[in-house]
């Protein structure tokens, strides 16, 4: 929940007067306009629109910035850079100085945006990834819902400082993930694979709740230590051009699901709300009102996916708010060109209901797809390329959006939900489901290689879906390479990062949901008693069959 301070601040910057309330401030923030001199429309579709340009840029970087310094690390850095272009905006003397602070607080969020959901990926068990993910938009939402009851509570402020202290804010914000930052734990698996192995099992053990000796956390690092070695001997590079060549069909999927996030209309909704409200009848402070209620509506949206993600799947839920957010623009659209006295209730209706949907569906799972798909050696590079596609289209949807406005009215919602409904076609025909699939069973799902015959270490205890064997602890496929240090062949992670062994075709690409039993650690114990009593051989239980393995000596363990 601490790293989402880092898309807290992502939510909250857009909600701050001069990314919301600059646009709809041409009716309702006076002391801005005033102090701005009355921006007009391209001006203040370029003030909105050019965080983008320095997230774009960042997010690109972001990769090899994440690879190189970690994500803990780039967390402080994007976060230091982002209060750095907060105080630039608070402190600013005019427009160039404002589109200066702008650009650099985009640098700021470029780095958080794609490094936060690498950062909860990675440290995430595979059958509650998706709602953690969930959880992390749901502080995205609270950001935005935040800043827009600041502004509304700063409206009353007769000076200056009814837009300068919701800028402030953002820099107190961003200093506390800054400082906060240096005391988190690295992930385990960037320091594993940079070589630093006890501090990377010393963040499995407390992942795990603090206890070196905890068998799941020796075996975790077992794996993860196993995949690096077998990565390395491998000689694979890690470049954008490989990615591309190799993975381009999950490259484009994990870009295609951010740009319809963009295209889908939120924007129009979200930076241009309390415009959306004006010109359907709510003007002043009354637009930054109904903007507050809608707010709080949109963060009750972003709940139920808490619970829903890992239970229906990722595709029900895109499906779904796909059609809600469709039929939500066709309806806002529709009751404003008829115009008529009950037009404005409508339109808040039809604009809380999309809102609704968006939070649901289209917010969060955009941001969980990414990480999800992409394999460890370029998850990085691949989750920035995604990113930069989401600011991309983020800045030109808030560069036209104004000009659209104007000139073709009610008819620019017709055209978001047309890409609504390209949006469903595209997720029903071209997205495969990853619920309850592991980060190592990735290249099945895509069929660059069959299903292994064992689940991955937090989820071991599943039914295999290609056999009744239940293995434990997991097995290399080459179980003679490994050794007394639990490194050499392959494993789960072997399989998330696609080495060369990793080819083959899979007959299906459903996968087994996972267990959401609480029972693991009782049948670990029992399935250990069969080891000790039965020398590893295969028994039978009921109608299932259990076969104990024994390998691999735990990390400074004698055993």
């Amino acid at each position: 929940m601490f790293a989402s301070l880092g898309v807290f601040l992502f939510g909250y910057d857009q909600g701050v007067p001069i990314h919301r309330s600059v646009m709809s401030g041409i009716i309702t923030g006076p002391h801005f306009i005033r102090f701005f001199g009355g921006p007009d429309a391209i001006q203040v579709g370029t003030m909105v629109a050019v965080l983008e340009i320095g997230a774009f840029a960042t997010s690109i970087a972001a990769g090899r910035v994440g690879d190189i310094i970690g994500r803990k690390g780039t967390l402080f850095v994007g976060a230091l850079v982002f209060t750095v272009g907060g105080a630039v905006q608070t402190f600013t003397v005019g427009f160039w100085s404002m589109v200066l602070g702008r650009v650099i607080s985009g640098f700021g969020v470029g780095l958080l945006s794609t490094i936060v959901p690498i950062y909860q990926s990675e440290i995430s068990p595979p059958n509650h990834r998706g709602a953690l993910a969930c959880a992390e938009f749901t502080g995205n939402v609270s950001g935005y819902a935040f800043s827009v009851w600041t502004d509304y509570f700063c409206s009353f402020i007769n000076s200056d400082l009814s837009w300068r202290i919701p800028l402030f804010i953002q820099c107190v914000i961003g200093g506390i993930l800054a400082l906060g930052s240096l005391v988190m734990p690295e992930s385990p698996r960037w320091l594993i694979d940079t070589s630093r192995d006890d501090a990377g099992m010393r963040v499995l053990a407390d992942l795990h709740g603090g206890d070196l000796d905890d068998a799941k956390a020796q075996l975790e690092f077992q794996e993860i230590k196993e995949k690096v070695q077998l990565e390395r001997e491998s000689g694979g590079d890690r470049t954008y051009a490989m990615m591309w060549k190799r993975y381009k069909q999950r490259v484009l999927l994990a870009m295609s699901s951010q740009a319809f996030a963009q295209l889908n209309g939120i924007n129009v909704i979200s930076y241009y709300a309390p415009r959306v409200f004006e010109e359907a009848g709510w003007v002043g402070r009354d637009a930054i009102l109904m903007t507050g209620i809608n707010a709080i509506v949109y963060i009750l949206s972003t709940l139920p996916p808490w619970y829903l993600v890992d239970r229906w799947g990722r595709r029900p839920i895109l499906l779904s708010g796909a059609a809600v957010m469709g039929w939500s623009l066709f309806a806002t659209g529709y009751f404003m060109f008829l115009n008529k006295t009950w037009t404005p209730n409508a339109v808040v209706a039809s604009v809380i209901i999309f809102n609704a949907a968006f939070g649901y569906s289209w917010g969060p799972i955009p941001w969980l797809y990414p990480p999800e798909i992409m394999p460890l050696t370029v998850r990085a590079k691949g989750v920035s390329l995604s990113t930069a596609t989401n600011w991309a289209f983020n800045w030109i949807v808030g560069e036209m959006t104004p000009y659209l406005q104007e000139h073709i009215e009610w008819r620019l919602y017709y055209m978001h939900a047309f890409f609504c409904a390209c949006s469903f076609v595209l997720v029903y025909f071209l997205y495969p489901e990853t619920k309850g699939v592991p980060l190592e069973e990735m290249d099945a799902v895509f069929g660059e290689q069959p299903f292994r015959e064992h689940l991955p270490l937090r989820s071991s205890l599943e039914m295999s879906p290609t056999s009744n064997l239940r293995v434990y602890p997991p097995q290399s496929r080459d179980a003679t390479n490994t050794n007394r240090t639990g490194e050499g062949g392959g494993s789960w992670f072997s399989r998330l990062l696609g080495g060369k062994n990793g080819s083959g075709n899979v007959g299906s690409s459903r996968y087994r949901p996972l267990s959401r039993g609480d029972g693991d650690e009782e049948e670990l114990h029992r399935l250990r008693d069969h080891d000790e009593n039965l020398g590893g051989e295969e028994v039978e239980e009921g109608s299932e069959e259990f076969e104990v393995v024994d390998h691999a000596q735990r990390p400074g363990s004698g055993r």
